[in-house]
């Protein structure tokens, strides 16, 4: 049977032992089409910086970079991503502290599959019912907070009509808005414009420009809608 694989949230697994690493990857790969790894927590932050996975799934004890030093690191400016924890018992102390770091979750070694299916998706549940940003492409990002686009952690300056040119093709994901309906949204106030289809296609093919991907489709005949990622 196949498996519908979540491509909407990312997942990053740091831990050091490479055995239990790759094993834990190509169970996650199962579920998750987006699954990185890290060998040590200097790595893991690395990637977390260039990916921003939307869940951590973390051992303590790691080199150059411990766990909680990791989470520490993350938690400065981020309080969004979901983090979960790997330890063995005897490491008691130092989940207390952990627990201080503002974790989903911890787990205790040897990581049962079950349990780990479970928590993350406890996790992937409780993003996509908080999530404040879009995913529109590999390195395109549309925040909900302050409608803005996001490229390769970076913002895009729009002017105003790109703007809304996008939060209108993201208010129905899977609709093919023509470019009739573009242009009455663009200017529905100003009822004695004429529509002009090149003024669209205008606007259209600069906002592309813009935004580097295929992020908004043009499909021949029909109109634009937004990629689905």
């Amino acid at each position: 049977m196949t498996i519908d694989k979540i491509n909407d949230i990312s997942i990053l697994v740091a831990e050091d032992e490479t055995e239990l690493c790759e094993y834990i990857v190509e169970y996650l790969e199962i579920f998750f089409s987006r699954v990185y790894r890290a060998e040590d927590g200097i790595k893991a932050l690395d990637i977390y910086t260039q990916k921003r996975p939307n869940i951590i799934l973390t051992d303590i004890n790691m080199p150059n970079l411990d766990g909680l030093s990791l989470i520490s690191k993350i938690r400065e400016k981020d309080k969004e991503t979901k983090i979960i924890i790997m330890s063995a018992h005897s490491e008691q102390e130092k989940l207390l502290e952990a627990i201080k770091l503002q974790l989903e979750a911890y787990l205790i070694k040897p990581i049962k599959t079950d349990m780990l299916k479970k928590t993350l998706m406890d996790s992937v549940e409780l993003i996509r019912k908080t999530q404040r940003q879009i995913r529109l492409s590999e390195n395109t990002y549309w925040s909900k907070n302050g409608d803005t686009l996001i490229f390769k952690n970076k913002e895009i300056k729009l002017v105003k009509k790109e703007y809304e040119i996008i939060k209108l093709l993201l208010s129905q994901p899977n609709h093919i808005f023509s470019s009739q309906e573009i242009f009455k949204h663009l200017w529905q106030k100003k009822g004695d414009k004429e529509f002009s289809n090149s003024a669209i296609t205008s606007l259209m093919k600069r906002l592309r420009i813009k935004l580097s991907e295929d992020v908004i489709i043009n499909i021949y005949g029909a109109g634009y809608k937004i990629a689905q990622f």
